[in-house]
């Protein structure tokens, strides 16, 4: 039996993480990313990915998890035109 299609969204946690900083700004310091695509990044307004990117996040918050920055989720906004 077929499973019924559900399309998926990559979703960045770049919000959450820049928690554990003052300001998008201070991360971009650390990380030594521009604002301007971490600010991209944390609204999930992306076409492509650095994994330049998430390295540096990834070293500067010392996280071992790739899922603690991104994440692959169901997407419900699809709406399902056959009904």
């Amino acid at each position: 039996m077929k499973a019924e299609y559900q399309p998926k969204k990559i979703v960045l946690h770049i919000d959450e993480l820049a928690k554990n900083y003052d300001s998008l700004r201070d991360m971009g310091r650390d990380t030594d990313i521009q604002i301007s695509s971490l600010s991209r990044l944390a609204r999930n307004e992306h076409k492509r990915i650095d994994l330049g990117h998430l390295q540096r996040i990834a070293e500067a918050l010392d996280l071992n998890d790739m899922n603690e920055i991104i994440s692959i989720e169901n997407d419900d906004s699809y709406k399902d035109e056959t009904n």
